[in-house]
């Protein structure tokens, strides 16, 4: 049965689209289940009405035009309970409700199945029978697996189904798909979808100009392929059994069988790129192999798809034709990186939506640092229809509006520019400091890491660096940096700020930032090898490092060196053994350095329990919220299935951040907190009441904060911090603090577009 239900479930994943996908299911689970009807229904409206999508037993007319309320019959009865119904004879059961027309009444024996993902019923399953017999426990546990494993399979297809309506020029209405905020803001302009090298499913259709010269593309490519394949076959044959070097043979006629070419060609004459002709036709012959009941033929579905991407990456590294990116450019695509950031010129970056991630994975802190909106988790859209439309990005509310009609984009056009006013308005706090109307005093400091940060910081406003994030730059190359090419980057830096202070975090990559020259492959990355963790375990890039950041100091003395991700005291004592390691070959080689401080950043419970211990080895202490969050609440930051469950003002989150911030004021050292805490005005408030000593933040909130500071007096922040801690919600607690700002006239803040 497992081999079945794996052969089902690819057969639905390869197909594209939703009348395909549930001919799958109805037709495999007749066969397979040996039953007189299947029939799948699905939800319309939230669950207000079950559809009769697809059936093969039925009458055929009633697909489409049956429908039942959610707590109608035995099937809205599933549906409605979420449980699963087996019963000898329908008709008997009170439940049962007769359609007249359907057909439904002819059978005795029924079993439903609903079909849930992520707690929302899509639908149900149901298979009958004329026979008056319950179905076996193997067949209930057989369909309830097969309902468990086709439900993100069907979604995806209803997605795409509600894609193509969305996008169709003539529907009229409102086209909009919810998402999750990443970065605030508002951003009208043209989506170019950018798309990975090896993933067919995120290539879009793009229109060709010159048809013939993307044939000979095309063709050019697919003959490289065969040669390639040709020459591996040659290097190997001595070593290679008859039968082996028969399957080199089989891989050639794939790559240049007629089928292939042609339909890819055909697809290319219609006006679609090599790209897009080749991506449908790899994923319409995949299909059709994973639909033959031979087990050896459906395996040649692979090799269909890895043939596919040895042409595909022919055509990628052919593309000579660089990217063309619009004034407005909305970039899109499944995992936005900092390269692919990086590639788009700043002044036409309009705003970003991704797949995969959510508001608190780096693309998103990104987002912010540039002061670009930012959607993530837009895994319910079809990425690949958005390339060219125009589509507005509202980073609030975490919306995709594709090709708004003309009230839509005046609405948000009106919005962009209060937006954009707010931001003027702001400018005149810049020298100001940020300061309660009651005397008390908040650094305010910015992260930095881009080069963009350092020419927007000095308008923001800001007293200094807060959080020097050095991976950007080690992303941003193809090997790791050397000393000298490190010296010249943090003297810039530090130069750049002087006298103000700089803190500089050794090397954390791990978790969702990897250099590409230097690969880590976990199965959980976010538990795993990262941090200090890594540099610990090779001492010559930390040593190298803390060098480059000493030396670089020189003249300046505003250098402060952060120690990332620690879990133990031992790990602490290690990395300053290695500092004053460090310290010692750089005074040797006649150096004078100002000894910097140095900080440990507090983001695991376990370094939180025992802050006071750290605060005793170091100068300073640097809470990073981000991941402290996400180890305290058990959440994958960058994963948007859980998104809603990781908020960092969670009550248990805000009475560790206290702890930490008493622990160390026991021991007379300042705290900076350094996550998107910092930059939220709610978070802000509730810091300055913990007595936190500075706040580090993206450059772009740094107005908005100061704003809200300048507005809330200590008492107010001390009376609604102790208010806060008594919460059990943290919905309780941004109503509280929403409350507050608005009543001190800050409410456009806490809701866009209010006054």
């Amino acid at each position: 049965m497992l081999g079945i239900l794996r052969r089902i479930v690819q057969e639905v994943n390869a197909a594209h689209d939703l009348d395909q996908v549930l001919d799958i299911i109805v037709s495999n689970i007749k066969k397979v289940m040996v039953v007189d009807a299947a029939s799948v229904y699905l939800s319309e409206n939230d669950l207000k009405q079950l559809v009769l999508m697809k059936t093969d037993g039925l009458n055929l007319d009633a697909v489409g035009e049956m429908r039942l309320a959610v707590d109608e019959g035995l099937t809205g009865y599933v549906t409605c309970s979420a449980e699963t119904v087996n019963i000898a004879c329908a008709s008997e059961d009170r439940r049962y409700l007769d359609i007249p027309g359907s057909g439904d009444g002819e059978f005795n024996a029924y079993l439903g199945v609903p079909v849930v993902h992520q707690r929302r019923v899509l639908g149900a399953l149901v298979v009958q029978r004329y026979d008056k017999r319950k179905f076996s426990e193997d067949s209930v546990g057989f369909l309830v697996a097969l309902a468990s494993q086709l439900a993100a399979g069907i979604l995806h297809a209803q997605l795409m189904n509600h894609a193509s309506v969305v996008l169709s020029r003539d529907t009229g209405k409102e086209k909009y798909f919810n998402c999750v905020p990443g970065a605030p803001g508002v951003a009208i302009g043209t989506a170019v979808v950018v798309y990975s090298s090896t993933d067919f499913d995120s290539i879009p259709d793009r229109k060709v100009d010159n048809v013939e010269k993307e044939i000979e593309i095309f063709r050019k490519a697919v003959k490289d392929v065969r040669d390639d394949i040709k020459l591996m076959q040659q290097r190997l044959f001595d070593v290679l059994s008859e039968e082996d070097n028969a399957l080199f043979d089989a891989y050639v006629l794939l790559a240049c069988g007629d089928s292939l070419v042609n339909e890819t060609t055909q697809r290319i004459k219609k006006g679609n790129w090599a790209q897009g002709a080749l991506r449908t036709t790899i994923q319409e012959q995949s299909l059709r192999f994973n639909q033959i009941q031979d087990e050896y033929m459906r395996e040649r579905a692979d090799d269909v798809r890895e043939i596919g991407l040895r042409i595909f990456r022919k055509l990628h590294a052919d593309d000579s034709v660089p990217c063309s990116y619009p004034k407005r450019t909305i970039l899109v695509g499944e995992e936005i990186g900092a390269t692919q950031l990086a590639e788009v010129p700043t002044k036409r970056i309009a705003g970003i939506i991704s797949a995969k991630g959510s508001h608190s994975s780096h693309v998103a802190i990104l987002a912010r640092s540039m002061g670009i909106p930012a959607i993530m988790g837009a895994g319910n859209v079809a990425i690949g229809w958005l390339d060219q439309c125009e589509v507005i990005a509202d980073g609030y509310q975490g919306r995709i509006y594709v090709d708004p009609p003309p009230l839509v984009l005046a609405e948000y056009g009106r919005l962009i520019r209060e937006d954009s006013q707010l931001k003027k308005d702001l400018k005149g706090l810049r020298k100001q400091p940020a300061e309660t109307p009651d005397g008390v005093n908040m650094t305010l400091l910015i992260n930095s890491g881009l080069l963009s940060d350092e020419k927007s910081s000095s308008k923001s406003g800001g007293g200094g660096v807060g959080l020097y994030r050095t991976e950007f730059p080690f992303m941003m190359r193809e090997s790791f940096p050397s000393e000298a090419e490190q010296i010249a980057l943090y003297r810039n830096v530090l130069k750049a700020y002087h006298p103000c202070p700089v803190t500089i975090r050794t090397l954390d990559i791990g978790g969702d930032k990897s250099l590409p020259y230097f690969p880590v492959v976990e199965d959980n990355p976010a538990l795993g090898w990262r941090g200090m963790r890594m540099t610990l375990d090779h001492p010559e890039i930390l040593i190298t490092q803390i060098k480059a950041m000493l030396k670089a100091s020189v003249g300046y003395s505003n250098l402060q060196i952060l120690f990332p991700m620690l879990t133990n005291l031992s790990e602490l004592d290690e990395a300053q053994t290695l500092f004053e390691q460090a310290l010692y070959e750089v005074e040797k080689e006649g150096h004078q350095i100002d000894p910097p401080k140095t900080g440990a950043m507090i983001e695991v419970p376990s370094a939180a329990r025992q802050a006071e211990a750290f605060a005793k080895r170091v100068d300073f202490l640097s809470v990073g919220t981000n991941d402290l969050t996400q180890y305290m609440l058990a959440v994958d930051r960058n994963n948007a299935r859980v998104s809603n469950l990781y908020d960092h003002f969670h009550p248990a989150v805000l009475h560790v951040v206290m702890d930490v911030v008493e622990a160390a004021r026991r021991q007379v050292k300042p705290v900076s907190i350094c996550g998107e805490m910092a930059g939220d005005p709610i978070g802000a408030i509730l810091l300055l009441a913990m007595g936190v000593s500075s706040l580090s933040m993206a450059a772009s909130s740094i107005p908005k904060i100061k704003w809200a500071i300048r507005n809330v007096t200590y008492a107010q922040a001390r009376q609604a911090l102790n208010l806060s801690l008594e919460k059990e919600h943290s919905y309780e607690i941004r109503h509280l603090l929403g409350d507050l700002l608005e009543k001190n006239g800050l409410g456009s803040l806490v809701r866009p577009g209010s006054s």
